[in-house]
Order: C-alpha cells, then structure tokens, then sequence
C-alpha cells in the first residue's frame, strides 16, 4: 500500500493516489500547486467558501477536474460543518456547489454515490480526508474528518450509510486516509482529549499522548481504529501519513498559516 505524490511536466506535486484503490474509481488527493489563485490562497485553491475570487476557484476546479479526466459539469461539493450529516448524492444533485457555494449540498460532511461519473469532492485544511470505495456494489464516498466529525464517528457512520443505501459490507470496503495534521502536530485542550475518551474508551490509549503537559491527538490512528471497528479489513486501510502542517508548502495548513488560506481537495468518481 502506498500514498504517491504525482507531478505534472514541470516537476510540481499535483495530486496524490492510493494504491489500494482499484481501477474502477478515479480518485485523488489535490495539492496546493498549479492553479491561478493568488496570494494568500496560492494557488490552487479548491474551496469557494474561505474568501478567494470566485472566478479563479472555479477556474482551479476546473483545471483540477481535467487533470483527472472528469466531468466538471457534474461535480458535487457540501458545504462543511464538521457534523456528521452523510448524503447520498445521485443524478438529482450532480452538479450541485460546483460554482457557487451557496448552490452546495447544505450542511453535509460526507457524501456517497454509485452514479458513474459524478465527481464528489470534500474540501480539506488539516482535517483528515477520508476516502471509501466498495468494488463489489461500485459505491464511492468521501467523509470529512475534523476532531469533530471524527469524534462523531463519521468515518463508521459513512460506511453504514453504504451499506444501508447499496448493501456495502465493510469487509468489502478499501478506504484512504489522506493527508491531514499529525500527531506531531496537533495538540489539543482537554475537553476534546476527554471528549475521544469518551467516544472511543477501547482506544483512547492510541489516539491520544501527553509529554510535557501538552496532548497530542491522533486523527489518523482515530480514523484508521475507528474504520476497523466498523469491520473494514486492516488491510484494506491505507494511510498516507502525510502532516500537512509539517508539509504546508505542498498542502494548505489552517494550524501553520492561520484561517486566511486555500483548501485541497479530495475527489472520488466512479467509471
């Protein structure tokens, strides 16, 4: 299993892949790089909600979709709320928030399809990227992994949400966790320590760790437990274990840089 950073001719990062996805799927992982926005959202800034010009998002968007040989016109966007709201997305809803924010599945993050060729796309600065594709119903998904959503277990609810709608079993499921903000990075109050005490008493030990008076939490190792609880295979995760707070110049970093920033994105479309 591996995590590949992709350049285009100029020697730039464009995207990443998982390879444990199969070919069925078209999926990736954006990076910062190769688009039009300029500074502070430089320069591929993939979300129309954080103060951009309009016109250069949906320029990037569309360059990014092309990259991956997709349809722009049916690409999906949610607006994000670090909840734990999950939406089934099918022909009605194609299209939907790829040029206004306004015009966006309304406070949603996570979505799933089995409609081939409807790009989903989920927006992502240190939150945690999670992607899931059932090859034998040909569903997809992508859930967004804040401490929030992540608390809320929207990881294992979005896997359910597959199995209600398409009869995915887990242990069919292969998932990415992308890149997002580490565990050498991200430090966090005790109330939120407490709260994944709360959640995941089977394994807080895992997820959380204190040195010097300061807790560190473990968003990957969250996702990852939490996804074999919900009965996916240990071998069919894939993390990437990319910080992106360590690794802002290739990835936009909310922890590093501040709130002012462009979002990466990940993308999933069934063939």
């Amino acid at each position: 299993m591996a995590f590949v950073l992709h350049k285009d001719d100029t020697g730039a990062e464009r995207y990443g892949t998982f390879s444990i996805f199969p070919a069925a799927v078209v999926h990736a992982v954006s990076t910062r790089h190769g688009g039009v926005s300029m500074p502070p959202y430089d320069s591929m800034n993939l979300a129309l909600h954080v103060g951009d010009d309009a016109a250069d998002v949906v320029e990037n968007r569309r360059r990014f979709l092309g990259l991956l040989g997709l349809d722009f016109e049916r690409l999906t966007t949610p607006e994000q709320v670090h909840g734990d709201n999950i939406v089934r997305v099918g022909e009605a809803e194609a299209g939907r928030g790829r040029l206004s924010y306004a015009d966006a599945i309304p406070e949603t993050d996570a979505l799933m399809t089995d409609v081939p060729g409807i790009p989903l796309m989920l927006c992502f600065a240190d939150c945690t990227p999670i992607l899931l594709f059932d090859p034998v119903h040909r569903a997809a998904a992508i859930a967004h992994g804040g401490w929030k959503g992540t608390v809320r277990s929207i990881a294992a609810k979005t896997v359910r949400a597959m199995g209600d709608a398409y009869g995915t079993r887990p242990e069919d499921c292969f998932a990415g966790i992308g890149p997002a903000i580490g565990p050498c990075c991200y430090e966090v109050g005790g109330e939120v320590a407490d709260e994944f005490r709360q959640a995941f008493p089977q394994f807080a030990e895992d997820i959380l760790s204190e040195e010097n008076g300061k807790i560190r939490l473990d968003l990957w190792q969250a996702n990852r437990l939490q996804l074999e609880d919900a009965g996916l295979l240990p071998e069919h995760i894939d993390v990437a274990g990319v910080c992106t707070s360590c690794h802002a110049r290739t990835f936009y970093s909310y922890r590093a840089e501040g709130p002012t920033i462009g979002r990466i994105a990940a993308v999933m479309a069934i063939r």
